[in-house]
């Protein structure tokens, strides 16, 4: 990794290992996950509320597709939203698989109102596509956009000339943006994982990391909210989530 002083990257160091420490002590124990919880019982979208005609569980996986009928061909970005809890302070992980356009799962995100295909979402999300550029990505939904590329690691701040305004720092590397996307499985299953520490945020594809975000800005960050799986407008689309599951970090 590249930085422009050697105090920045002994600090960066530091921040990135204490996000992945979870991750670690996972695979060292050959798959053991002491203090997760399933959030998803692999039958039904019992806890889940989005809407029937777009998610169903097919396969053991909760499922999103988009058509070309008028009640499947959208018109705004829909969810399905994780009605038994919040979240805070946490690390999640799935299996993801996708066919055609985007998706992404929301965190600490709110509800922000019933659009004609669903609920609609605002908040921080972990990106991922049929295509080649945004899988592990930070965006915030109907926010500030997009917070870190892949492969980077930023610090939001506020803009000095208004504090609600954003700008963002681009801080180091967690590697480069084609060789995190050879790791990523076109079609088939892969494994995100997202760790909410505090205002760092990290997203993981496959045991790479994909970015890690220190949001500093005070006016837009948000601590809490809610969980939500995403449907996009646009092309036709499958996408589908298992094994899903949550640990607190306290």
């Amino acid at each position: 990794m590249q930085f422009p002083n050697r105090l920045r990257a002994v600090a960066l160091s530091s921040l990135l290992s204490v996000a992945l420490v979870p991750a670690a002590v996972a695979d060292h124990h050959g798959g053991a996950e002491p203090g997760f919880k399933s959030l998803f019982n692999g039958k039904d979208l019992t806890g889940w509320t989005g809407n029937p005609k777009l998610w169903s569980v097919q396969d053991g996986a909760i499922t999103g597709k988009t058509g070309e009928t008028a009640e499947t061909k959208l018109k705004h970005n829909t969810f399905l939203v994780y009605t038994n809890d919040s979240v805070d302070d946490f690390e999640l992980r799935l299996k993801y698989r996708i066919v055609g356009g985007n998706s992404g799962i929301q965190y600490r995100s709110q509800v922000l109102s019933e659009g004609e295909f669903g609920p609609i979402i605002g908040g921080y999300q972990g990106d991922f596509e049929a295509g080649t550029t945004y899988s592990g990505i930070l965006y915030e939904e109907r926010g500030r956009g997009i917070l870190a590329q892949r492969g980077q690691v930023t610090k939001l701040v506020a803009d000095p000339a208004d504090a609600n305004k954003h700008k963002v720092e681009v801080i180091g590397s967690v590697g480069e943006s084609k060789d995190i996307q050879a790791a990523i499985r076109n079609e088939e299953w892969n494994d995100y994982t997202i760790i909410a520490n505090g205002n760092q945020l990290t997203h993981i594809i496959n045991g790479r990391v994909t970015v890690s975000v220190i949001d500093e800005h005070a006016a837009k960050s948000r601590k809490s909210g809610v969980l939500a799986l995403q449907i996009h407008t646009g092309p036709v689309m499958t996408v589908q989530f298992k094994d899903i599951r949550i640990r607190p970090i306290k």
